[in-house]
């Protein structure tokens, strides 16, 4: 029977990594943060993210959860309590305090920047003072400072991986928004996202969508009714599967998946006013506007890129559908860095 082992256990060679639950882990554990509760955070804060469409107390708890990875505290330790930042308590005197620049590395678009500020006084509570932050939504260039926060050093370093997760791939999210925007603009097409999104980060994503200038799709199965191709064959066809969610959902906006011509027809027909043209060529787009000649709205959706999203507006759809937006972003390279000197307390 062969060794399934991984090659270092194989040969008899040990992890330099403490193995999950060990000694030497809870040992490293043993003491650290007290989260801040909710109820003690900055209500302008909390207003922030309730009017930026966000619900402050659930992000809240995401937050404490993505911390808990950092910072899990071994068994036997009180409820609400986090293991301590191994490195930080090693390195650092806990009465240091700092200024921190979050800077962008490259240019872009901000979003979540309200996030950043939100883990680091989760983290660090009244004890952290944030002296400037740009406006998610905000254009920056490489080396701008999008957001400045003084207090405990080792707080601050603890808080920096998370904060930086959730502003660099919100910021990514709302860059490559702005981009395709960007690349339609003038034509009248707007860039729609999808539901094509991190699972948990549904309300984040969208968030730094619109942050990006782009326009949300359905936030979830139940506010529109979208038949899709599978739905259609299920129905028996797409004016079947129209006629039947128009029955059961009178209230509902309608949207109808047609990969074809004669399918929109069809729809157009019976008074379907929303069609989604999926996979079309150009030359099929420019003919299913002439068709609906203003009928209904017309969504662009599948194999579309930016290299062809201002020829796939100019067809005269109204939107584009993009996945992309959400589902294989790339970060925006944002870091966070000491100030050489210090705001007060020793250096």
């Amino acid at each position: 029977m062969s060794d399934a082992r991984p090659a270092a256990a194989a040969e008899g060679r040990r992890s330099p990594y403490p193995e999950p639950g060990s000694t030497t882990r809870a040992a490293a554990v043993a003491t650290g943060w007290t989260p801040t509760a909710y109820a003690a955070l900055p209500r302008p804060l909390l207003d922030e993210l309730t009017a930026a469409g966000l619900d402050p107390e659930r992000l809240h708890a995401q937050v404490l959860d993505a911390l808990t990875e950092d910072l899990p505290a071994p068994e036997g330790s009180p409820a609400g309590t986090w293991g301590v930042d191994a490195t930080s308590a090693a390195t650092l005197d806990p009465a240091q305090r700092g200024t921190a620049d979050l800077a962008a590395r490259e240019p872009g678009t901000v979003a979540g920047l309200a996030v950043a500020e939100l883990v680091l006084r989760t983290v660090l509570g009244d004890d952290v003072e944030v002296h400037q932050r740009v406006p998610d939504g905000t254009r920056v260039a490489a080396g701008d400072v999008v957001l400045r926060a003084s207090g405990p050093v080792p707080g601050l370093l603890t808080a920096e991986r998370t904060a930086l997760n959730y502003a660099s791939h919100l910021s990514g999210v709302a860059t490559t928004t702005a981009r395709w925007v960007e690349a339609v603009a003038g034509t009248g097409a707007r860039v729609l996202d999808t539901r094509k999104t991190l699972p948990g980060w549904r309300a984040l994503q969208k968030y730094a969508v619109r942050c990006g200038g782009g326009v949300n799709h359905r936030l979830g199965l139940s506010d529109m009714v979208m038949v899709k191709d599978n739905h259609v064959v299920a129905a028996g066809g797409v004016v079947p599967a129209y006629e039947a969610v128009r029955a059961a959902w009178p209230d509902l906006r309608v949207e109808v998946e047609v990969t074809d011509l004669d399918q929109l027809r069809a729809l157009l027909e019976v008074g379907c006013d929303h069609v989604l043209l999926d996979n079309m060529d150009t030359a099929t787009m420019v003919e299913a506007v002439r068709v609906a000649a203003g009928r209904a709205t017309l969504e662009a959706s599948g194999g579309l890129t930016l290299d062809r999203a201002r020829e796939v507006a100019a067809t005269g759809v109204d939107f584009l559908s993009v996945g992309a937006l959400t589902h294989s972003v790339a970060v925006l390279d944002l870091g966070l860095d000491l100030q050489e000197t210090p705001l007060g307390g020793p250096a």
